[in-house]
């Protein structure tokens, strides 16, 4: 896990036991204890990223998915359970 915005230490997936890199981003919050300043972000192989969002989705945190490549979280706010950047059906 990366603090929003920080360059990630590593570009592996965060899934537990998964050591595949890294092509997507998730930004996200648990609004319950973390301010609207407070975002995490969890990196995802196109294995996991699936099941990384709907993870964090069915908690009804805010999220962003966008490929790891073309994140740009300067400026950008997390809102509800919306997906911006790159929707994944």
């Amino acid at each position: 896990m990366i603090g929003f915005g920080a360059a990630p230490e590593t570009t592996n997936c965060s899934r537990a036991g998964c050591r595949e890199l890294a092509s997507w981003r998730l930004d996200w919050r648990n609004p319950r204890i973390h301010t609207e300043d407070r975002v995490k972000t969890w990196l995802a192989c196109d294995e996991h990223v699936d099941f990384l969002r709907d993870f964090l989705s069915t908690r009804d945190f805010p999220l962003r998915v966008s490929p790891l490549e073309s994140a740009d979280p300067a400026g950008a706010e997390l809102t509800g359970t919306e997906l911006t950047g790159t929707e994944l059906a």
